[in-house]
This record gives C-alpha cells, structure tokens and sequence, in this order.
C-alpha cells in the first residue's frame, strides 16, 4: 500500500534530479542566449513556474480528495503527471519551433506542476489514516520510497552520460531521462488502481466538508502556517541537494561522474537517517527532532558550503554528512503536518501546507541559490538561502498547534 502511495512522488523526485542535472542542456535547448548562465537562469526560472501551479493543483485536487476520497484523485492524478512528462521529453527545441517550443515545455510544466500538488500530500494523508498509531514511521517510508525516485534518476543520468557520446547528449541525454519517467509514470498508474479507501475516510464519509479549503483558512488557518514552516526545511534542502547541486559542484571543478555518485550516496544516506528518525519519531517527540535537525542545518549551512568550494573534505563524505542531518527534519515533517488537521480537512490542510512551504522555499531554491552567488559574489552564498528555510523550521518546531476532531 505505501509502495503505491509513493509512486507519483518517486515520479516528482525523478523529475528533481532529471532537471538539475540537464538544466545546463534544457536552457541550451529552449532558452538559447549568450550568456550560459543567463539560459541556465531561464531554465531554473522554467522549472519554478512549473511550483506556480502546486498550490492551484493541490487546492482543487485536495478539494475533491476531501470530499469525494483519497483513492480517486490518486488513480488519475499519476496519469496526468505521465502523460505531461513524456510530452516534456517530445517538446522540438527553439531552433526548430521558435518561442512556440519554450512556451509548450512551460504549459507542460505548468500541468505537471497543478497534479504533482496533489501527491505527496495524498501519500502523506493516505498511510497517516492508514496506519495511524505508526503515522511517523509510514510517512517516513513513503520518503525512503520516494527517494527511489531520485536514486533512479541519478542512475539515469548517469547512464546517459556513459551511454551517449558526448556531442549528442545536450540534444537528447535529457529527453531520454524524460521519456523514461513519463513511461514509467503510466506503469505506476496501472498499478495504483489496486488501491482501497482509507478508513478514516470511510468511517466519516457523510461528514465531509463542504469547502474544505475555506474551512481551513477560517478554523485552522494558525495550524496550515506551522506546517509551512515545518516543511520549509526539507523544501529547501531538496530543491538545493537535488536541482541546483550538480550544476552547482560541476562549476566549482568537481567530476561529474564523482557528483552523480556523491549524490547517489547522499540520497541512500538521506533514505536510511530519515527511516531512523521516522521510527524515532513514534517513540520520542517529534518536535524535538525537528529542532535538532533545524538547528544543525541552521549552524551548519555555511561551513558546510565553505568547505565544498575550497575542496576542503572529500564530496562523497561531504554531501552524505549533509543528508543524514536532513533527515531529523525530513523524517518528521510528515507526521507532525499531518496531525495538525482533523480527517475531514486532512487532505486539504496537508496540501495547503506542503506546497506552500515547497513552491516558495523548493521551486525557487535553485533560482535563489543562482541568484545570491550573483549578488553576494561568493560561491558559499546559497548557504544563506538553506540557513533561511532551517530558520523558519525551528521557529515552527517550536510552536504548538494540533488538530482539534
């Protein structure tokens, strides 16, 4: 059950990796300039857009999870995602289409984005009522599971750089990528169709609210602002390590082969802190976690990025280092989001909060983090952007608010 819960998220994760890794190769194709930055920019612009429709998405998906259950709006949510994912990886560049070609790659985007509003927020809820007295622990499975996704997508491209010669890669190593996400996207929706309603939901289905998201706003407006800043941490974490990372080490003179495996290895580290914690989390305070986790990416964010840019430690120990205090907060944030809201709001509540928290402080990261190397004119300035987010967690950790029926 949480394996299939997990697949659209795997699918989201897949995506992360596949952008940051080829961003330097999509803007090449789609926003083609003088300046490699500058079009590096543009296509990091383009993946934000695509965390523009999240909240729309989630809200009118959640919306209906609400009302009419978790199980519908998960079978056709993946498919969506799928189909708009082997579009991405079809789309002509700009020297066969013109401005037609960005614009298509943006509205495919703009879709992807709108469904994946809905995934993990609808995993999060659908093993939270699943399981409920192990909530810490399913949700953080279904991040160890959704970290597949990224393990997938590293493999991927690493693949595709060993596989393709060299002069074909900036034409096609990224709509492989695409392509082979989108097909296993469909897979993943033939498989979800095995999947119940919660019970949780059964047993309050004539309860339903009639506006969810209204309710929210009016009666738990205090709760959905908490868990924008418990999710804020590990937002911002994964749109830094799983998009901006790779372009980022490979320009400070690191191997691109030595990158894709440090990530691999960061990623597996990730997956094992955050299942620990996760377990943790049943039997300890949740909230105590997260502060530690908070505080330590918090302090930790510039020595960390210092040492990177001087070649000071290792990258593989470095990045696994980084990972495995990501998963205090990682292996926690779940849950503790979760238990802010009641069932009948519980869809629209998580929504609310995880796609807030991830189109501001995830979808813009890499921009931000591109953006402050520019203006602080040093390369440890996306240090800044991490330390912000790890900030806003601990602030959150520290304020109390569940749900209330």
């Amino acid at each position: 059950m949480i394996l299939l819960a997990s697949l659209g998220g795997a699918l989201e994760f897949y995506d992360f990796v596949v952008f940051g890794v080829f961003a330097p190769s999509i803007g090449a194709a789609f926003f083609p300039a003088a300046d490699p930055v500058v079009s590096q920019v543009l296509a990091y612009t383009g993946f934000a857009i695509g965390y523009l429709a999240r909240p729309l998405g989630g809200f009118v998906l959640a919306h209906f999870g609400d009302r009419l259950g978790r199980r519908r709006v998960f079978v056709g949510n993946v498919l969506a995602v799928s189909v708009a994912t082997l579009g991405m990886g079809l789309v002509p560049g700009y020297a066969s289409w013109g401005i037609a070609a960005p614009l298509l790659l943006l509205a495919l985007r703009l879709v992807q984005g709108f469904c994946l509003g809905a995934e993990l927020p609808g995993a999060l809820t659908y093993v939270s009522e699943t399981a409920p007295a192990r909530a810490s622990l399913v949700c953080g499975v279904v991040f160890a599971c959704v970290n597949s996704g990224v393990l997938l997508a590293t493999l991927v491209s690493l693949l595709t750089q060993t596989a393709i010669p060299p002069e074909w890669l900036p034409s096609t190593g990224w709509r492989v990528a695409f392509l082979f996400g989108g097909i296993l996207g469909l897979a993943g929706f033939k498989l979800r169709q095995a999947l119940e309603e919660t019970p949780a939901f059964a047993e309050m289905r004539e309860k339903v609210a009639r506006v969810p998201l209204r309710e929210v706003l009016a009666t738990h407006l205090r709760p959905a602002l908490i868990g924008v800043g418990l999710s804020s941490a590990t937002a911002g974490f994964n749109g830094l390590l799983f998009v901006h990372m790779p372009g980022y080490l490979r320009g400070l003179g690191y191997d691109p082969k030595l990158v894709a495996g440090a990530q691999n290895a960061s990623v597996a580290t990730l997956t094992i802190s955050l299942l620990a914690f996760s377990w943790l989390g049943d039997k300890v305070s949740r909230r105590a976690l997260m502060a530690t986790g908070a505080t330590l990416l918090l302090l930790g964010s510039w020595p960390w990025y210092a040492a990177a840019v001087a070649h000071a430690l290792p990258l593989v120990p470095l990045l696994m280092l980084s990972a495995a205090v990501a998963g205090l907060a990682t292996g926690t944030f779940g849950a503790m989001v979760a238990d802010l809201f009641p069932t009948r709001l519980r869809f629209t509540g998580i929504a609310f909060s995880y796609n807030l928290a991830f189109t501001i402080f995830s979808g813009t990261a890499p921009l931000l983090a591109t953006a402050a190397i520019r203006l602080a004119g040093t390369p440890e300035a996306p240090a800044l952007v991490m330390g912000v987010c790890a900030a806003l967690a601990l602030v959150a950790s520290l304020v109390r608010s569940s749900a209330t029926a």
